[in-house]
């Protein structure tokens, strides 16, 4: 259509007095000023109105940028909180390599020697927190290990860092230390480390005591939650940028329910670095261990039964992480092992009741005659349960 019938259509049977010029693209003639006014108020409310929006809705460039900026920011903020927390809080062990992976570590004392491997979320610092080592040390060589990615100890990729991959790790490093026919102690996580050890090398452990461990495969919604950190590329991302801060919202709540039903110890809130927690290099530790538990219970399960090295279990009545009933099970499944359910205590229990761990693993130490509830005869079992105190 001509561009005049555009601007001046003309009614039939009416006289258009409008001339055309094509030569100046302009119309002429009376109504052309009306007709002209319209068309150029229509394409200016077309532009305000074209303008306006752009305006009102920021481009996808700008909100990429705007992202990608604040993420940056977090990451730097997240790396100097990090680097803070690590010169408040300095490694106060030895370093070794085994296997290329730089393990901290400390070994103190002398006496028989005693192994103590932490659980998630905090590093081999907890023994000393706890005051398990402390006590353990009057009569024990105590060798403490901060697992792979915890403390200060490297946690290299390329490996999937199983239960059974940590306790060949940490049996070489012991071989390595001198450390013989050791007593084996693990907690929670660290639990799952101690009996891979003992089932892989049973003539290399003296005895084995397990505290609020999870030895059965069970639906676990915590565990989906954190195998998002786990996976490569988009958990990277999160652990240097969201998750730290998602970590400090949430650690109260976790601190409560680690106790629960116990009140949170003062030396707990005193000592216990949630700076150090929080690290982008443990957090991926943290999370990996936590995608790992599953499995690592479904491959370990199959040699309970064969553990003949004396076994002494323990367990929180009010334990909300992993429920006492997993100590309970794995008690029936071990033939001669000895249960002590503490009262009034959760997943924390060794905090509670670091009298009883060290009575215990005094009582595993002993090569000759085993006091009863270690009898490793069938059928000669028992149960105790006490108050905690330590």
């Amino acid at each position: 259509m001509h561009p005049r019938w555009f601007l001046n259509p003309v009614v039939p049977g009416a006289h258009s007095t409008m001339k055309h010029r094509p030569e100046h693209g302009v119309l002429e003639g009376a109504g052309a000023g009306f007709c002209g006014n319209r068309a150029h108020h229509l394409m200016q409310r077309d532009v305000t109105m074209f303008s306006g929006r752009s305006r009102g809705r920021p481009s996808g460039a700008r909100a990429l940028t705007w992202l990608i900026g604040g993420l940056g920011l977090l990451a730097l903020a997240n790396h100097a909180v990090a680097r803070r927390a690590e010169q408040r809080h300095p490694p106060e062990g030895s370093f070794m390599v085994v296997d290329g992976v730089r393990l901290h570590f400390s070994d103190r004392g002398t006496g028989s020697p005693v192994v103590l491997i932490h659980g998630n979320m905090v590093t081999g610092d907890d023994f000393n927190t706890s005051g398990v080592a402390q006590l353990l040390l009057q009569n024990h060589r105590v060798i403490i290990f901060d697992r792979p990615g915890f403390g200060y100890s490297d946690r290299p990729r390329g490996r999937m860092w199983t239960a059974t991959q940590q306790a060949e790790l940490l049996h070489k490093a012991l071989r390595q230390l001198g450390a013989e026919q050791p007593v084996v102690v693990g907690h929670s996580w660290g639990a799952m480390v101690a009996l891979a050890m003992a089932e892989r090398y049973p003539k290399d452990v003296a005895g084995l005591a397990v505290v609020s461990g999870y030895y059965f495969p069970t639906l676990r919604p915590d565990v989906l939650l954190v195998g998002i950190a786990a996976l490569p590329g988009i958990g990277d991302l999160l652990r240097y940028t969201v998750s730290p801060l998602f970590g400090w919202l949430m650690m109260p709540l976790l601190k409560r329910a680690l106790f629960a039903p116990a009140r949170v110890p003062e030396h707990f809130h005193e000592e216990y670095s949630t700076a150090m927690a929080l690290r982008p290099s443990q957090i991926r530790a943290t999370a990996l261990d936590g995608a790992l538990m599953i499995p690592g219970a479904m491959s370990l399960r199959r040699g309970y039964e064969n553990l003949t090295m004396p076994v002494f279990i323990m367990a929180g009545d009010g334990d909300k992480v992993v429920f006492k009933r997993s100590a309970e099970r794995l008690h029936a499944r071990i033939p001669g092992s000895d249960l002590q359910i503490v009262q009034g205590a959760g997943h924390m229990v060794h905090h509670l009741a670091a009298r009883q761990v060290q009575a215990a693993i005094k009582a595993l130490s002993t090569s000759a005659c085993p006091p009863s509830g270690l009898m490793r005869q069938r059928g000669m079992v028992e149960e105790r349960r006490v108050s905690g105190s330590s």
